[in-house]
């Protein structure tokens, strides 16, 4: 049998026609085949396309700020129960908190792990540090005569109160601004750490006070007297508002924010984190702080506030400062002092 060539004179022009099509296809096919695959497209825009931050909730401008909320002098809130003779450590009084503290053998705290210089997890040890941890272990000292002896329970802002009521937990060390509301559901020891709420900004930014904020989105707490302070002097802003104080700095970091406002030992706390940040503006509200107690435990409230008089006493209290605190926010004269209403 005589073998057909694909190309030469013995083929018929219109089949010399129809495989010079398909040589073609062919040739693209494999061209296509050996193409280089696309570059990854550069992605467009900014980083608000980014999810947001799990559990934020963005607050629109709001037409009706929140009313100005009674001073805490105005209520007593920041008054507190005058400690007695205090027990000396391991020979608490029988019958009482104190008794059922020192049987169990462990003071229980609550806290929180992501509130940077007050109450943060070392991620290279796993264990807890800051300004509040160490009130806590003074509690715990004059106690059982040992700071180690204390379980760290840790709470949500929102949930701190119920656990208190509920007896979850002996006291909560939270950066709790002491209010009339909160008054009415807890004991408040004296004060033990006194806050100004500001603004902090990434350098460079146009925000210098509260009035900058119109128009920009400002990160802040859910739980937190901050939120309504933000509304009321700045009602334009949009609000994001985020369950822990770290996903603010991340949502900063993100560039879904303008502007973190809190009080500026917890700005500190963020800025030592990250030092493309800044604290600016005047201080926009006071902000005291007490240790938390069941409003039933009175003699526990007691003992704590003689812990707090003998920190203030011994130059305890100013080491924790300077150890935690002198260095983002500067020095102090001293702790704030007690006010006692009985």
């Amino acid at each position: 049998m005589t073998q057909m060539r694909l190309f030469g004179p013995g083929l018929r022009p219109r089949a010399r026609h129809l495989v010079g099509i398909l040589a073609v296809a062919v040739l693209a096919v494999l061209a296509g085949c050996a193409a280089p695959d696309p570059l990854t497209p550069t992605v467009a825009g900014t980083y608000t396309t980014r999810p947001m931050t799990n559990g934020a909730q963005i607050i629109p401008p709001t037409n009706n700020p929140p009313p100005e909320p009674p001073l805490p002098e105005s209520c007593g809130a920041l008054a507190s129960l005058r400690p007695g003779p205090q027990p000396p450590p391991g020979r608490m009084p029988p019958g009482g908190s104190l008794a059922e503290i020192a049987s169990r053998g462990r003071l229980i705290v609550g806290v929180d792990q992501n509130t940077n210089l007050f109450s943060f997890r070392d991620p290279s040890t796993g264990t807890l540090h800051g300004f509040d941890i160490d009130v806590a272990k003074e509690i715990a000292r004059d106690i059982f005569g040992d700071p180690t002896k204390v379980e760290f329970r840790l709470l949500t802002s929102a949930g701190r109160f119920s656990a208190l009521e509920n007896n979850g937990v002996d006291v909560v060390v939270h950066a709790t601004s002491m209010t009339c509301e909160r008054a009415q559901r807890v004991g408040f020891s004296t004060e033990y750490f006194r806050a100004f709420q500001r603004i902090l900004v990434p350098h460079g930014s146009d925000i210098t006070g509260p009035a900058d904020l119109a128009g920009k989105r400002v990160c802040t707490f859910l739980d937190t007297t901050s939120l309504a302070t933000v509304q009321r002097v700045a009602p334009d802003a949009t609000i994001i508002a985020v369950p822990d104080w770290d996903d603010c700095l991340v949502t900063m970091q993100k560039r879904q924010a303008d502007a973190v406002s809190t009080s500026d030992s917890l700005l500190a706390g963020l800025a030592t984190q990250d030092l493309n940040f800044q604290i600016v503006g005047p201080q926009l509200e006071e902000e005291h702080w007490g240790v938390g107690v069941n409003k039933a435990r009175e003699d526990l409230v007691r003992f704590v506030n003689g812990t707090l008089d003998r920190m203030r006493a011994d130059g305890t209290w100013m080491r924790l400062y300077d150890r935690w605190l002198a260095a983002p926010l500067g020095p102090i004269a001293g702790p704030p002092p007690a006010v006692y209403r009985d």
